[in-house]
């Protein structure tokens, strides 16, 4: 099976690719994070052998752009001095901003609620992304719905 040209590719998948990674890293981020995808997509698809799955191939690269970033952000450096004491009580959370607390969920949990229902990705694409089984899947977009309906109410 041959490739199709990269930019066909971009056209089909990269709404998508953008809004899975606003909803896993925000959206002060993801526009980084999409341009890292596309970059490191871009040099790796001429040795790209099998076109079936380049949906899949596409979000593995995306998912672990954003815990490269993650990963980033826990290394960069924090300020000095005193800060003021930050309350997160339900009351004082932006109103209803279930996807502020999407960000906030474990790693595993996020990105599989945010390929479900950002990108509308089934369970097989979730565990291809991931790594996992879809066993795996369903159970880390289970418990992270779980733990919003907790933390939401």
């Amino acid at each position: 099976m041959t490739l199709p040209p990269f930019q066909q590719l971009l056209d089909a998948h990269g709404r998508d690719v953008h809004r899975f990674l606003v909803a896993s890293v925000g959206g002060n981020d993801a526009d980084d994070c999409y341009q890292e995808t596309w970059l490191a997509a871009l040099r790796a698809y001429p040795r790209l052998r099998d076109a079936r799955n380049l949906r899949g191939w596409l979000f593995t690269i995306a998912h672990r752009k954003a815990i490269d970033h993650a990963r980033g952000r826990l290394r960069a450096a924090a300020p000095a001095g005193e800060l003021p004491e930050l309350s997160v009580d339900a009351e004082q959370r932006d109103d209803g901003d279930v996807w502020g607390l999407v960000r906030r969920l474990p790693a595993k949990q996020r990105t599989a609620v945010a390929l479900r229902y950002v990108v509308d990705a089934d369970y097989a694409l979730i565990a291809t992304t991931m790594g996992t089984s879809e066993e795996a899947a369903r159970r880390n977009v289970h418990e992270a719905l779980k733990r919003l309906r907790m933390e939401y109410a």
